[in-house]
């Protein structure tokens, strides 16, 4: 379980100073499909770098299963960041001139496991998602359904807890965003925690919580059970019916 208390992450100082997430109480379910939604400038970014250990907030504080992510020193972030979280990102950042074997097992390669381990445990990925056809290949000769697979596999190589999706299907056409979204909720139903941010509600039909940011407020429904948490404060609930705020319920309901 991953919890925001009292966030804000604020860029640059005086008048030209970006307010980008106010106030944030959050909790991220272990073993969910969370997916964050927010038009472009909304703080959904910001929000998941947070939560990723990418960056770290102004104020407030982030714990992952107990552990203060705030009080860990440059070294031990990335060691988090490595065991824990793996990232699947909308640009793939694959090494085009190396092969998908050696893309997928980058993690591994830094964390300096033995050359014939990783690539056992790459390889046993690489077939689960359908590419041992590719093994080989190098990452431009690839599609782009196809590389972010190869993203995908490389995000799960080191068996993390959470998986971070930034808008994993923005540059793939209808067929493969809809593989790719399946391939995200097999995740989940491995155990794993699935974050995803996007400005798509389509993508949040699989989705088992939405969160919705706008202007670095964010609004939960399911968040009303956590207000004994953050000492019976008002957290950031979703009270009002408007178009872009739609309950998890009646997103399941429309595709059914």
């Amino acid at each position: 379980m991953i919890i925001l208390r009292d966030v804000n992450k604020i860029y640059g100082k005086g008048d030209g100073a970006v307010h980008a997430l106010k106030d944030v109480n959050l909790v991220i379910e272990d073993s969910k499909f969370t997916v964050i939604i927010g038009k472009s400038g909304s703080g959904k970014s910001t929000l998941m770098n947070i939560i990723g250990a990418l960056d770290s907030p102004t104020s407030g504080t982030i714990e992952s299963n107990g552990q203060k992510i705030n009080d860990l020193s440059k070294n031990e972030l990335a060691e988090y960041r490595n065991k824990t979280v793996g990232f699947v990102f909308q640009s793939f950042y694959l090494e085009p001139t190396f092969s998908v074997l050696e893309n997928v097992c980058m993690p591994l390669t830094i964390k300096g496991m033995p050359k014939k381990e990783r690539e056992e445990k790459a390889k046993k990925i690489i077939e689960e998602l359908g590419l041992t056809e590719k093994l080989n290949k190098k990452a431009s000769e690839l599609s782009g359904g196809q590389k972010q697979r190869v993203s995908i596999a490389r995000a799960l190589v080191s068996d993390p807890d959470i998986v971070l999706a930034d808008e994993p299907t923005g540059n793939l056409d209808s067929q493969n965003g809809a593989e790719v979204m399946e391939l995200l909720v097999n995740i989940v139903k491995r155990g794993k925690s699935v974050i995803l941010v996007t400005h798509n509600m389509d993508d949040a039909k699989n989705a088992d919580n939405v969160i919705h940011i706008s202007d670095g407020v964010v609004t939960a429904d399911y968040m009303d059970k956590y207000k004994d948490m953050f000492n019976n404060k008002e957290v950031n609930n979703v009270e009002e019916k408007v178009d872009e705020n739609i309950r998890v319920e009646d997103i399941k309901e429309e595709k059914e």
